[in-house]
């Protein structure tokens, strides 16, 4: 390398999961990824789902930008998401350049950039909303562009033009996505409504039921829908600014019972528009469809109790995968519940909910568990069949989490997915093998 001291940072950013979603972006604003509701998720805890970057900028890096993820080169695309996104970074380093002669000129070097998930890419969970976060994130603190300078709203801006969600996983808890109203985005960003701190014992069953790439991209059916679904327009006029009020009221009070129902209601909804859509968007499957039926019938059940509550709420985002969101002291039931209708899905049970002398792993096994214990007295247990073996193919557990996080820095980056010579880690590994 050219120079002895390395300008390099390797950080973290988290998926987020929609409780109101976002689905669909402004007419003639697409490229700025302008969204026509506002919209408010769960950022998620980065000990199970994130995504790692790690940037560097050097002046003998040739040929231009480069950025691979998960060890396969990306184009970048001066027009494109990622290139929008570096520009508008590498432009804010370059005022700060402008304004102090003596910092290294890094906006005039060129980037490599690696990237990697820990969990499947594009297949509805969110790995675009923290890849670009996490983008985002490592370029600010490579070109040293943190508060006061740029705050994290301001960031989220920019992290907004790679993925419209990647904005709200610039921050940890509960967060709100504002849908502005200045034509040129600047009032679209995203805002912390509550820390992680405020309800930490809400925690998330993911169900992994496939973790391929969707047969019709988001960015491709926000267009269909926003272009032929009435259904559509009458959720962004009356049915989210309704439901974003009261689901910020049930975040602040820690009622569940009220989250849990908005958050499946606007699921419902979200999908329902899909289905409005011409030709229709199919997200759901068969099975997806059937941890609705479950999840319905034990919320059912569990409601018509004296002083019953809701014990979980299913959503979906664009795709097939269910996450299931309940109080921490639900979860051993909600997890005893979804590996008996769906024996022999891989868990690793990080949390120790099945008991410290049981396998870690529970991989492999071919036959359903029991029922649990402590379902409702009216439960009906044939609300489903139990499916075949790994029609759920895996289960996260996972729970509420903070925003990006600074892995390493610098010649010392012990965290680093970039070799000596730039070139990713994971490509030299794919190489070997």
């Amino acid at each position: 390398m050219s120079s002895t001291t390395r300008y390099q940072a390797t950080c973290s950013a988290p998926p987020n999961l929609a409780l109101c979603k976002y689905w669909g972006k402004r007419p003639g604003a697409e490229a700025l990824i302008l969204p026509t509701n506002d919209s408010l998720s769960v950022t998620l805890d980065q000990a199970h789902l994130r995504s790692t970057t790690t940037a560097r900028a050097d002046p003998s890096f040739d040929g231009g930008d480069k950025l691979w993820l998960n060890g396969v080169e990306e184009q970048i695309g001066g027009s494109g998401r990622l290139g929008r996104c570096i520009s508008e970074m590498r432009a804010l380093r370059a005022k700060l350049e402008a304004k102090d002669e003596s910092l290294p000129k890094l906006s005039q070097w060129s980037l490599h950039i690696a990237s990697e998930n820990n969990f499947p890419t594009a297949a509805g969970l969110a790995s675009s909303a923290s890849g670009f976060a996490a983008l985002a994130f490592t370029l600010s603190v490579l070109y040293d562009l943190r508060e006061p300078t740029l705050t994290a709203s301001e960031l989220s801006r920019i992290a907004r033009q790679g993925s419209g969600s990647a904005c709200r996983s610039i921050f940890g808890g509960f967060v709100a996505w504002q849908a502005g109203t200045d034509p040129n985005g600047q009032d679209s960003l995203a805002v912390q409504v509550a820390p992680r701190e405020h309800w930490p014992d809400l925690q998330a069953l993911i169900c992994v039921v496939d973790d391929a790439k969707k047969g019709t991209p988001s960015t491709a059916g926000m267009q269909r829908t926003v272009a032929t679904s009435p259904l559509l327009q009458e959720r962004i006029k009356n049915v989210v600014p309704a439901r974003m009020a009261k689901i910020k009221e049930a975040i602040a009070a820690r009622d569940f019972d009220v989250l849990a129902r908005i958050t499946m209601d606007d699921s419902n909804n979200f999908h329902a528009c899909c289905l409005d859509t011409s030709p229709p968007i199919f997200y759901m499957n068969d099975v997806s469809r059937a941890i609705v039926q479950l999840v319905e019938e034990l919320n059912r059940a569990a409601l018509a109790e004296s002083g019953g509550h809701h014990i979980t709420a299913y959503t979906y985002d664009a795709g097939p995968n269910a996450v299931l969101f309940a109080p921490k002291e639900n979860l051993p039931l909600v997890l005893q519940l979804i590996r008996h209708y769906f024996p022999n899905a891989d868990f690793d049970d990080t949390f120790n909910l099945l008991g410290a002398g049981a396998n870690a792993s529970h991989r492999g096994a071919q036959d359903a568990v029991d029922l649990p214990t402590g379902l409702p007295p009216t439960f009906n247990p044939n609300v489903i069949p139990v499916h075949e073996a790994g029609a759920v193919r895996r289960l996260i557990h996972t729970q509420v989490g903070d925003g990006p996080q600074i892995l390493g820095q610098g010649s010392n980056d012990g965290e680093s997915l970039l070799d000596a010579e730039g070139l990713p880690l994971r490509l030299q590994r794919v190489k070997r093998a």
